[in-house]
């Protein structure tokens, strides 16, 4: 399923209506379980590329059903490009994936998050480690001219069961060199490596255990991720995230945050 939606002038006017509203201006269906989709943007609103919000709907007694959503569109986007899983029986999810444009969504416009360059130390490489809906933050990133301003080499990684949820992550990696803000910036400094734990494909296996390996960076022509010249951010399940820990930890590496920048983060609210 390839289903994709825009909005029109008619439904563009819209006025929002609810507290915190936003119009709903596209929406791309990627698969059975996975969509996007885009809204308008306050005015007022500042965030930096990897941050999240608050999204949400009303619920059937009236009161907001929000969830945290990392922004998927980088910071100089004058709409907002949202990620999303479907889940039959989520509370949001469930209403949510059959918005279209015109529609409203609640957004909360607070930015917070840990997947932000000011939580790094300088270095020569960055990492974005990914999973399932977690490749959404990398989204925004990877579309900030920062990323290349800070780094010589931008390593992306996203593993998912099946191909097709591949798709969205593809697109974006795919649309990076005709990009007119940052086309030219990027050269030849993204690595894509894509794989898949369930379908066949041309890379299988869980992001972890081709890092234990040393698959990943036969493959990728790098000697190994070092402290001195190896950054990395973290966005997936809980486990995934703890796992990555380990391992970046066992390179050397240190966690950081906004107060205290160092060698890695991980996004602890977003769940992907």
């Amino acid at each position: 399923m390839n289903e994709m939606t825009a909005v029109t002038d008619a439904t563009a006017a819209k006025a929002p209506t609810l507290p915190d509203a936003q119009t709903v201006t596209f929406v791309k269906h990627w698969t059975d379980s996975l969509f996007s989709f885009r809204v308008t943007r306050p005015r007022s609103l500042r965030f930096r590329s990897g941050e999240f919000v608050m999204i949400g709907l009303l619920g059937d007694n009236g009161k907001p059903i929000l969830r945290a959503y990392s922004i998927a569109s980088p910071a100089w986007d004058d709409e907002l490009e949202f990620y999303s899983i479907k889940v039959p029986d989520g509370p949001l999810t469930s209403r949510l994936q059959h918005i279209r444009p015109g529609d409203q969504i609640i957004l909360r416009p607070k930015p917070v998050g840990t997947l932000v360059h000011d939580a790094l130390l300088p270095g020569k490489r960055i990492w974005f480690f990914a999973t399932g809906t977690g490749f959404a933050p990398f989204a925004s990133l990877l579309r900030e001219p920062e990323t290349y301003e800070k780094y010589d080499e931008v390593v992306i990684t996203h593993t998912c069961r099946e191909v097709a949820d591949l798709a969205y992550g593809k697109s974006i990696i795919d649309s990076l060199h005709e990009d007119p803000l940052i086309g030219e910036m990027v050269d030849d400094k993204v690595k894509y490596y894509p794989t898949t734990t369930r379908e066949q494909s041309p890379k299988m296996g869980r992001i972890t255990d081709l890092l234990r390996d040393g698959t990943v960076f036969r493959d990728l022509g790098i000697d190994g991720i070092s402290p001195e010249t190896d950054r990395a951010m973290v966005c997936g399940s809980l486990a995934f995230n703890m796992e990555l820990k380990e391992i970046l930890e066992g390179f050397g590496l240190r966690e950081g945050a906004n107060s205290d920048p160092a060698e890695y983060v991980v996004e602890k609210a977003f769940v992907g």
